[in-house]
């Protein structure tokens, strides 16, 4: 058992100052003011001097870091180098620059690195049904984007199993309600996002009830409308997701604002609100390309194009920018970088929030997010 003592215990609904918590066999036993506290003398104390403690970040949108891959790299170091900064859950993301073989490939090597990397907690399909049109692989991508084929998917489906927990789809594709129906079948909790798309309302809808996409990938980037005719304005991916109460975004909050403004930001907090918005990274394992538009993006990637490719963040980091283009307090960050993408996932009563039964999955940070410690199932990471 261990108590963490001198900590202000970051809750789903404030933050408990001078708190205590009580870790019994990997999970929270309690949570509770350090006035009120019970200490066996038998019990080790961790001193969080001073520290935020809050849940581990649950990265669902990540495709490495550290200049490797999860798909095609180094997948431990990958792991290490997110579990370092307060991400003790990652859903390794795929994209279609992998060929077919090698999303194979890569799936079969994540499905063995969980096994040891505890905080790889599944995988994320970024595609194969998508639209070429958008995004920093327009005019790269190695799929083939001719007719859905089940010849095609099933393998895909069949080797991910239950560890394929999202997949990104464009609803405007021929023929895709198939597969959407083989791939819920594969695994019914399967989390449907729509992105590097341009479809309309209507063609999102046409998917049907099983089938509605949960969640837009990388809100306001990669997406696209057709305007109507008379020169009004069209209805896209973004437009739908903002009219869908249920729906989360996706959200990019680099340091710059440069994948979403930080005027857009708070529009985004304002319509889909606290509980509806979730901090993703979007990390990408490129390392030396840069862009001259954007000299000051330390925390953006480029491709070989100079297209922009995803981040060089971390949770922490972009926590630490919302915090700079809105109003939110660490509580509310927290809750966008941690409870709501478990929420999203199914994974809530696990993960995802600082309360008694819970998993022992905890950061520790100062009041600029800086991580000082990590926690993952009651035992502090060494690095």
């Amino acid at each position: 058992m261990y108590a963490i003592v001198n900590g202000n215990i970051v809750l789903e609904n404030g933050i408990l100052w001078d708190g205590i918590l009580l870790i019994d066999n990997g999970r929270i036993l309690s949570v509770c003011k350090a006035a009120e506290a019970d200490i066996g003398e038998d019990i080790e104390i961790i001193d969080a001097k001073g520290a935020y403690v809050g849940p581990g970040f649950v990265d669902i949108h990540v495709h490495g870091g550290d200049g490797e891959a999860f798909f095609g790299g180094d997948i431990a170091r990958a792991a290490r180098h997110f579990l370092r900064h307060g991400e003790t859950s990652v859903i390794a993301s795929a994209t279609t620059k992998n060929t077919y073989e090698g999303m194979l490939e890569g799936i079969r090597k994540l499905k063995a690195a969980m096994k040891t990397q505890k905080n790889i907690k599944g995988i994320n399909l970024e595609g194969p049904y998508i639209s070429d049109k958008y995004g920093a692989s327009k005019g790269m991508d190695l799929w083939n984007y001719g007719p859905i084929d089940a010849a095609h998917y099933e393998p895909i489906f069949d080797l991910a199993g239950t560890d394929m927990k999202m997949m990104t789809v464009a609803p405007e594709r021929e023929g895709l309600l198939p597969a959407l129906a083989y791939a819920k079948k594969v695994n019914p909790d399967l989390v449907l996002s729509v992105g590097h798309s341009e479809a309309t309302p209507a063609q999102i809808r046409a998917l049907g009830a099983n089938y509605r996409p949960k969640l837009t990938t990388h809100f306001l980037n990669a997406t696209g409308r057709v305007n109507e005719k008379g020169g009004i304005r069209g209805h896209g991916p973004d437009e739908y997701c903002l009219a869908d109460p249920e729906m989360y975004a996706e959200l990019i909050c680099d340091t710059v604002g440069i994948h979403v403004h930080p005027d857009m930001v708070n529009m985004v907090l304002k319509t889909k609100g606290l509980h509806r918005t979730i901090l993703i990274t979007d990390s990408t394992p490129y390392k030396d390309f840069k862009s001259e538009r954007y000299p000051d993006a330390v925390d953006l990637n480029f491709n070989e194009l100079g297209r922009l490719a995803g981040s060089k963040m971390t949770l922490e980091q972009a926590c630490r920018n919302i915090m700079t283009h809105s109003n939110c307090g660490i509580a509310q960050a927290f809750i966008m970088a941690s409870l709501n993408p478990a929420r999203l996932l199914g994974m809530d009563n696990e993960i995802g929030s600082v309360e008694p039964g819970k998993k022992a999955d905890l950061v520790f940070v100062d009041d600029k997010f800086n991580v000082q410690r990590v926690m993952q199932e009651g035992e502090i990471c060494e690095f």
